[in-house]
This record gives C-alpha cells, structure tokens and sequence, in this order.
C-alpha cells in the first residue's frame, strides 16, 4: 500500500537523477525548463526553513512546511492555464507562489496581520483552506460554475479553463470530499483533484484511512485515477498537464495521487518523532525530489558550480528580506475587521464598529 510498486505508478525521473520512459505520458519541456523547476524547489524549500524558525522564535503563530513536497507542487502548478482556476490548501506554499504570490503575503496569512491578503481574482489562486477538506467542496462548485460559462469544449482552446484543487491524504477521509467526488463525476465538472499523499494525516498512517492505493478509490465515483511519483517534478508535471487538457475539452475530473512524504511536521505544534521511525524518514531522504533533478542536470551539463552559487545567493537574499521583513509587518488595527465580512456592511456592523471605537479610545484615556 506505501510502496510505489504498482502498475500504475507514473514516474520519469529516478531518485538517482536517470530520465526513464512511460508508455503514456512523456515530459515536455528542455533542461532549462528543468532548471527553472529546481530554481522554484530550492527557493520554496528556503523560504520553509525560514518560516519554520520564524515560527520558532515567535514571528509566526504557525507555520505547516511543506519540506518533502516541493516536486508535487512546481511540477503541478506548472501545468496551469491561464484560465484555470487553482484551489490550495494550507500548504501549498509553492502552488501559492507558483501562480504569483509573494512570500510576504503568505506570511502575514500566518502571523496573523491580514487574511489571505493577495487578490485571489486576479491571480487565479484562492485563499488557503485551514478547515480540512472543505476547499474541495468549493472548487466543484467553480468548476460546474465554469463548465456552465461555456469555458470547456470550445472550438478555440484559449477559451478553455479548468479548476485544480489541493488536498491531503487525510481529506480524503473527510465525508464532503467523497461528496465533492459525487458531484464532479455527475456534472462532468473540469476539475483535477490533486491529493498530495504524504503518507500522514497529522499521526494517522494512509494505509490506516484506505485499504486500497488513494487513486484507486477514484473509479468507484466515476473519475479517472493515476498515481504519480510525487517526488518526480518531471512525472508530475506531464499527469498534471494532461488531466488539466481532458479537463477543459469537457472530459470531466480526474484524480490525482501524487506518492510524496511528509520530511517535516504537520504543523511547527507536531513532533512527528513520536509516530514514525528514523529509518523510515531516511529511506525517503534518498527520494529527495530536488536531489535527484539537481543529479540529472549535472549529469547532462545544464547546470554547473556557478549556476548553483547564483541560485544559492539568490537564496540567501530571500531568507534575509523574510527575516527582516516579517518582524516589521505592522499589527492589525481590529476597527477594520467589522467591515471586511460583506461587501455592503450592514448598519448593525457599523453601530457595532463604532460603539468598539468609542470604546477602544475610552480604554485608551483611562490608560
């Protein structure tokens, strides 16, 4: 159930960095397009490190890393559309500034300072999803929303979109997951689920919520299944593009199991020592999605010593405006929050904003 071993399992590069063929789905871009996705693992992987010790040293309330995953989320993300719709969860940091996010925008999300505060309109990305599962729901509904716009089938391609919608392992178990799948496969909705099988919900293992392999289940609702090496950025890219493609030609949804691991916590609240072993990280630590794409361009000579050194630097430029930038980011003002909950604040908001104003200043007199 937790070995990749199945003969469905779509992979293209090795863990040891060797292109390999598949029978039905082939990469397609060159080595600099490789290189750009190593550039955009590297620098999300970066950036988790520094909100994790952000997190640490108190910047952050909380922070969910999405060490292991990088591979997963470029190497979808990077068969997005530009009509497609993207629907994340909480750690799809990497999808998040795949489709134009800026880091400081994910980070006041989780200091606390803005909600979600990027235009989700106009990037095409929408906000992060704390609840588990219910995004799923959400971006069904879009996509039977954009089939019934006329955005599928049509005799230009450019007038085409589809939805892609992010979830773990653990959502899968959720009842308005299953109910999501219903009525996707009903609709014929242009939606790929995308389940980024980590292999933990928080401590509970995936052979624990399934008995059967995650894209498997999929074919009792009607919907197309394939699982991936989620750790193959090429792999995963080319599955991606081609369930987004059946997608905007009206095919219906798909689902995707991309075979990944969890390196890190749940959550900055989770100590992942205390539900599996060592030697079970380790095995996976050789599966490492950026090493072997940094193996296979070093072997065919697309990336070299000073290559890797401006990309560490570019690295290192992050971590310090993320570290410098953070701490600055002003505290919210609570007045403001009364009139963010609709797009036509009700009178009965506005008497209550401003009876907590009056009160607010006469806390402040008293003070």
């Amino acid at each position: 159930m937790n070995s990749p071993t199945d003969p469905g399992f779509v992979q293209l590069l090795t863990p040891d960095g060797r292109r390999v063929a598949h029978p039905d789905f082939a990469y397609p871009g060159d080595d600099a397009s490789i290189a750009q996705h190593l550039r955009a693992m590297v620098l999300a992987r970066r950036l988790d490190s520094e909100a994790t010790a952000l997190q640490r040293k108190g910047q952050l309330a909380l922070w969910p890393p999405l060490l292991g995953q990088e591979a997963a989320q470029v190497g979808s993300v990077a068969a997005v559309g530009p009509r497609d719709e993207v629907i994340p969860s909480y750690r799809d940091h990497a999808v998040a500034i795949g489709m134009g996010v800026t880091p400081l925008e994910l980070l006041r999300t989780f200091r606390g300072t803005d909600m979600v505060p990027w235009d989700s309109r106009a990037l095409r990305c929408h906000l992060y999803s704390f609840v588990i599962g219910t995004q799923v729901l959400h971006a069904t509904g879009l996509a039977m929303g954009m089939r019934l716009d006329g955005m599928v089938g049509n005799p230009d391609p450019d007038a085409d979109g589809a939805a892609i919608v992010y979830f773990g392992d653990g959502a899968t178990s959720q009842g308005d997951v299953n109910e999501a799948f219903v009525f996707a496969a009903s609709y014929t909705a242009p939606l790929v689920f995308f389940c980024q099988n980590n292999q933990y919900a928080i401590s509970v293992p995936s052979e624990t919520q399934s008995r059967i392999p995650l894209y498997r289940r999929a074919s009792g609702f009607g919907i197309p299944g394939v699982r991936v090496d989620g750790n193959d950025v090429l792999a995963v890219q080319a599955v991606t593009a081609w369930a987004l493609d059946r997608a905007r030609r009206g095919q219906g949804p798909t689902f995707i199991e991309a075979f990944t691991y969890r390196m890190g916590a749940h959550t900055t609240s989770d100590d992942p020592t205390k539900y599996r072993e060592r030697a079970e990280e380790a095995s996976w630590r050789e599966r490492d999605p950026i090493g072997r794409v940094r193996a296979y361009l070093r072997s065919t000579g697309a990336i070299d010593d000073l290559w890797e050194g401006h990309l560490a630097n570019e690295a290192d430029a992050l971590a310090e405006e993320v570290r410098a930038e953070v701490p600055a980011l002003p505290d919210p003002d609570l007045a403001d929050w009364f009139t963010r909950a609709y797009v036509r604040t009700p009178a009965g908001l506005l008497r209550q904003q401003a009876e907590f104003v009056a009160y607010e200043a006469s806390v402040e007199e008293i003070a």
